[in-house]
């Protein structure tokens, strides 16, 4: 059991790795680096999720968990729209065959557009985070 002094610590680290993963994935978006684009993209994304799903005392032990709880204990209630959840599916998609997928590789079109979205999202999900 974490005390509430760990807990804001881990938020705030989660936070800041967000944030860190959102600027590496503009960085390599201006070299033309598609699949690590999106890897990082959905990184960003996902450290924002597990900060918001911890600061409602909600801990996955997996990407896939942490998917599924934001989705039941965060979307569903009505704190986010159901658009987030999707993003954060498709950005695990897309990282899940940059990272391994022999055959793929991401182009400009399918994840550029994703790059505002994501700011957008995890800026949406901070906001609902009361351990800051």
């Amino acid at each position: 059991m974490l005390t509430t002094e760990e807990r804001k610590a881990i938020i705030k680290f989660r936070i800041e790795k967000a944030y860190k993963s959102l600027n590496e994935a503009k960085a390599v978006a201006a070299l033309g680096f598609w699949n690590l684009c999106g890897n990082r993209l959905y990184y960003a994304t996902y450290y924002m999720a597990s900060a918001l799903l911890l600061d409602n005392g909600i801990s996955a032990k997996s990407h896939a968990g942490t998917i599924h709880l934001l989705g039941q204990k965060i979307i569903h209630t009505g704190l986010l729209d159901k658009s987030c959840g999707r993003l954060l599916s498709r950005l695990y998609e897309l990282r899940q065959s940059g990272d391994y997928d022999d055959m793929f590789d991401a182009t400009e079109q399918e994840v550029k557009p994703y790059i505002q979205k994501a700011e957008t999202f995890i800026k949406d999900m901070e906001s609902l985070i009361t351990f800051k």
